[in-house]
C-alpha cells in the first residue's frame, strides 16, 4: 500500500456504477490511485455538480456531460467515451415471458402490459419518446410507474409492482427474481454513450485524465462486456 495514496472523488450514474468500480480497482492495483465513486440517479448526479459539490471526476451519459461542459462544471474538452450500455427489457421470474423480437411485437406487448416502468434518467426519455412515436404516450401515461430516485426498476418488476420494466441491461444483470427478456429490437433500439470528465473543482485534473485513460483502454473491454456493455 502506498503511502501516500492519491484519492480521487468520483460521480456517476446508477448505470455505471458496477463497471466504474471494476475498472477503479484495476487501476488502483497497478497506479495506487484510488477512485471513491458515489453513484445516485443521474438526474442527480448532474444537479449535485451544478449545485457546486466538489468532485474530480463525472461519469454521465455523453449528452449530459457536454451540457455539464457548456455550463463550465467539467473541463471542455476532457470527455472520454468509454462504454456504449442498451436498454433491455424485463418481466418477473416465472411469469410469461412476452414475445419482443421485433418492433411490432414488443408494441403489442406494452399495449398488454397492465403496468410498465421506466428509469428516470436518459433511457427513461428515449423511451418515452418511443411511446410517443407508437401513438400510445396518452393511453400508457396512466400504467406508467416512475420509480423512486435511486430505486431500480428491475427492484419494482423483481416485487410485482409492474409487469414490464425497461432499463439499462447493465443494471438488471445481477437483480434476483427477474427474467431479461432481451434489449429492443431492431429499430427501437435504445443505447447511451457513457463517458468521463475532468471535474472543474479538481485539485488533479491530470490524475484524472490517466484514470480516464485507463479506463478507455482495450484491456478494459472484458470488464465492460461482463457488465452488459460494449467499449465506446
Amino acid at each position: 500500500m502506498h503511502a501516500m495514496t492519491l484519492l480521487l472523488d468520483g460521480i456517476s450514474s446508477m448505470a455505471t456504477r458496477q463497471v466504474l468500480q471494476d475498472m477503479a480497482m484495476a487501476y488502483r492495483a497497478c497506479s495506487g490511485v484510488e477512485l471513491r465513486l458515489e453513484s445516485v440517479g443521474g438526474v442527480d448526479a448532474a444537479r449535485r455538480v451544478q449545485d457546486g459539490e466538489t468532485f474530480d471526476v463525472v461519469f454521465l451519459a455523453a449528452d449530459a456531460l457536454d451540457r455539464l461542459a457548456t455550463a463550465g462544471f467539467v473541463l471542455s474538452g476532457s470527455r472520454v467515451d468509454l462504454v456504449r450500455s442498451g436498454v433491455a427489457v424485463a418481466v418477473r421470474a416465472g411469469t410469461q415471458c412476452p414475445d419482443i423480437s421485433t418492433e411490432a411485437a414488443l408494441r403489442h406487448a406494452v399495449l398488454q402490459a397492465r403496468s410498465l416502468s421506466v428509469s428516470t434518467g436518459p433511457s427513461g426519455v428515449a423511451l418515452r419518446g418511443l411511446l410517443a412515436r407508437w401513438g400510445l404516450a396518452e393511453t400508457l401515461h396512466p400504467r406508467l410507474v416512475t420509480p423512486p430516485p435511486g430505486v431500480p426498476v428491475a427492484s419494482l418488476v423483481a416485487r410485482g409492482e409492474v409487469e414490464l420494466g425497461f432499463q439499462q441491461l447493465s443494471e438488471m444483470l445481477h437483480v434476483p427474481g427477474i427474467a431479461v427478456l432481451g434489449g429492443l429490437p431492431t429499430g427501437c433500439e435504445i443505447v447511451t454513450v457513457f463517458s468521463g470528465a475532468v471535474a472543474t473543482s479538481s485539485r488533479h485534473p491530470e490524475a484524472v485524465r490517466d484514470l480516464l485513460t485507463f479506463m478507455a483502454a482495450p484491456d478494459t473491454a472484458d470488464a465492460k462486456r461482463r457488465q452488459g456493455m460494449e467499449p465506446a
